[in-house]
């Protein structure tokens, strides 16, 4: 069985957008990688590909992660399994084309106060 990735893509909030951009850029040049921006945050990574991503807000609680969900089923269980684990919802499972074409992802609330999504980024 082929390795398959967990951790889809990260966001950080951080005290100044425009110093974290410069340290990152510089921080991330010998990898080689892109830098994107999107909804006010900066993200790196390969060409097409990018799952670092910065936005301003100061590096406190809550986060946001994504989970790499192998299907849109997959995304479906996670969001009601989440639910029913006592999470809110905070976007129920769904495309989500602003992001990109095949982007579908569904969203909770965790008990900390962090945004927890799945994500498929396969067509249906």
């Amino acid at each position: 069985m082929a390795a398959q990735v967990f951790i889809d893509h990260l966001t950080l909030p951080v005290r100044s957008l425009e110093a974290s951009k410069r340290f990152y850029r510089q921080a991330l040049a010998p990898f080689g990688i892109e830098e994107v921006e999107v909804e006010g945050a900066i993200g790196w990574g390969p060409p097409g590909r990018v799952d670092f991503f910065i936005r301003g807000g100061g590096p406190s609680a809550p986060l946001h992660v994504a989970f790499a969900a192998a299907d849109r089923a997959t995304v479906d269980a996670f969001h009601a399994a989440a639910l029913v684990a006592g999470g809110t919802d905070n976007g129920a499972p769904g495309p989500r084309p602003r992001y990109h074409p095949n982007y579908y992802g569904g969203y909770v609330i965790d008990l900390d106060g962090h945004n927890v999504e799945a994500v498929c980024h396969t067509p249906a």
